[in-house]
Parts: C-alpha cells; sequence; structure tokens
C-alpha cells in the first residue's frame, strides 16, 4: 500500500481523502504539505486520533489532546530534562550502558586485540562531541534511519475542530495521516531515495549536511518528546561497538533480505544472524 501513495499524489495532489470503512482519512503527501502541516499549522494539526492501544502503552501523552496533553507533555519533557536528557549526567548513563553491551559481545571470546580507531582510540569512550570528527559515522547512522522508515504512517494525526489547509476544509473528527514515508523516501529531497547512501548527508568536502526532510521523529508540536535521548543513544551505542567490533553475516551481505517482515503502522525488520568480531 506504501509504493501506491506516491503514484496516487500524482495523480490526485498531495491531500488525499481515503476511507477505511467508515472512517475518513486525509492523507498528506510529500514534504513540503507534511512540513506546512506539522509546522506551519502546528496548532491545527496537533491532535491525535483515537487509539486504545496506544493509551495503554503510553499512558496517555502519545494520543491525548487539549490541556491534558499539554499538561502531560510539559511533565514529561521536564522529567527527562531532570533526568539528564541531553546532558552529561546522561551522556555518561549511556557510555556505561555501551560498556555493558561490549562485554556480553565480548563474553566467551579468546582474543582481545582491538584495532585503535583513528579518531577515539581505545583509552575512551565516545562522547557526543565526537560528531564533529566523525562525519561519515554520523551520516551512515542518519542514513539508516532513513531508509528504515520505520513508522512510515506516522503515528494518526486528528482534526479535532475543521480545519483549513492548502485550500480545502479537513472536517473536525477526521483522522490525519502526515506519510513520513513520502517524506523519508521522496526523490525531489534525495538523489537516490531507495538506496542506502551515507552520501545524503555529506557535502562535497566530506562534512556531515542534516536534510531538513529528515523527520523519522515525526515533526512540529507532536514529534517525539525522546527524540534528542534517542539521538544520543543511537550514536554512542553504535560508535562504542563499531570502536570494538566488525560485523558480518554467515553467508554475506546478499544473504541479508532488507526488505521488512511487516509493514504497515511500522515497519518491522526480518530476523538474521550477525557475526560480531574483535577488531
Amino acid at each position: 500500500m506504501l509504493l501506491v501513495f506516491p503514484q496516487w499524489s500524482k495523480q490526485y495532489g498531495p491531500v488525499i481523502t481515503v476511507y477505511l470503512g467508515l472512517q475518513r482519512v486525509v492523507v498528506l503527501v510529500g514534504y513540503e504539505t507534511v512540513k506546512e502541516a506539522l509546522v506551519d499549522q502546528a496548532e491545527d494539526f496537533s491532535g491525535r486520533a483515537p487509539a486504545p492501544f496506544a493509551y495503554k502503552a503510553t499512558k496517555g501523552l502519545l494520543i491525548s489532546n487539549g490541556e491534558r496533553w499539554r499538561q502531560l507533555r510539559r511533565f514529561t519533557l521536564t522529567t527527562l530534562r531532570d533526568f539528564g536528557m541531553g546532558r552529561k549526567k546522561m551522556e555518561s548513563w549511556i557510555q556505561e550502558e555501551s560498556k555493558h553491551l561490549v562485554d556480553l559481545l565480548r563474553e566467551n571470546q579468546r582474543e582481545s586485540i582491538y584495532e585503535i580507531d583513528n579518531v577515539i582510540g581505545q583509552t575512551r569512550s565516545p562522547t557526543m562531541e565526537d560528531r564533529k570528527s566523525l562525519p561519515f559515522t554520523n551520516a551512515v547512522i542518519h542514513e539508516a534511519q532513513r531508509f528504515l522508515d520505520l513508522v512510515p504512517l506516522n503515528v494518526p494525526h486528528y482534526a479535532t475542530k475543521d480545519i483549513s489547509f492548502k485550500g480545502y476544509i479537513i472536517p473536525k473528527d477526521t483522522v490525519v495521516i502526515p506519510l513520513l514515508h513520502s517524506v523519508l523516501k521522496s526523490v525531489d529531497q534525495w538523489d537516490n531515495p531507495w538506496t542506502f547512501n551515507p552520501n545524503h548527508f555529506l557535502d562535497h568536502n566530506g562534512n556531515f549536511k542534516l536534510n531538513p526532510a529528515f523527520i523519522p521523529f515525526s515533526s512540529g508540536k507532536r514529534a517525539c518528546v525522546g527524540e534528542s535521548l534517542a539521538r544520543m543513544e543511537l550514536f554512542l551505542f553504535l560508535v562504542t561497538l563499531l570502536q570494538h567490533f566488525t560485523f558480518s553475516s554467515p553467508g554475506g551481505p546478499e544473504s541479508v533480505d532488507i526488505s521488512p517482515e511487516f509493514s504497515s503502522l511500522g515497519n518491522i525488520p526480518r530476523r538474521y544472524q550477525l557475526i560480531a568480531a574483535p577488531r
């Protein structure tokens, strides 16, 4: 179904109405359209569609609306900041967890000789400051998120009132899907959207360059509240692992099927075997 949406946008435009049974759904396609909705008209599109499973999983933050959502979001952000999100305290905690993960992978392995990394070396853990000196690694991490396209449909939004958008009226109680897939895999935003290519995040001099269409955490008022923490975890965990191990598949890269096992609200990766060899 996801592969059909870009074709629909060419035929029907960037704002498409579909019906899932009796439920009216408006699908927003393309970077400019999604940005206009989630950023430029952020307040209008800040509503969340009712989803009982999400309410149970998140205790209300993900799908609550109005003043309750604002209070929950403020509380969550304050708690994360107090916990150390984006601070040295949190960085140190993640570094410690990274060491534990490395120890698990090293268990029962006889050799302990590691190649010294050109930037970080063997004597210290990576820090967030190292991102500036590791542009290619940073680009690989960002490209992996873009290519994986983990939540292609986004978490559905909801019209809590009639919304005027791009010449249309989106009636109250309409489910709105800002299609992240159409942004992360757009031919207008990426040179080779269906190919894993770290150069999507590098300039001609090899420096890291962030593309504004990189929105795997969504955007606007309902963007993931834990985005900063997730970015820190991804960088520190992956750099720590790559600092000490090389990874391969028993059957070689060609044996790994990178297509998702299931694809709907989320893209669920397939299981595969991985060899972690000490460097």
